[in-house]
């Protein structure tokens, strides 16, 4: 599984998200993630079809398809529940 997340510099919610991905990311070592910043890196912003609620969080599975996406400040523990239930995908 891999994770994309979309930010930006000017996005407060981004800030907020930013050390609760932190402790995901030490938790889970084996958890893939990709920065990309909104302003900057428009191919990707563009190829997920990002639009500017940020922050926003794309699950891939194994073979780059979308699992799911969510967007804003969702909790560590909705983020973890999301993770377990497609780690294995």
């Amino acid at each position: 599984m891999k994770v994309l997340k979309f930010g930006a510099v000017w996005c407060p919610g981004c800030i907020v998200m930013k050390p609760r991905w932190a402790e995901i990311e030490k938790e889970k070592p084996w958890l893939e993630t990709e920065f990309y910043d909104f302003d900057q890196d428009k191919e990707m912003v563009e190829k997920h079809q990002i639009n500017d609620e940020l922050p926003t969080f794309v699950f891939l599975d194994k073979d780059g398809n979308e699992l799911t996406r969510v967007n804003g400040e969702p909790s560590k523990e909705k983020l973890e529940e999301i993770i377990a239930e497609n780690k294995d995908k």
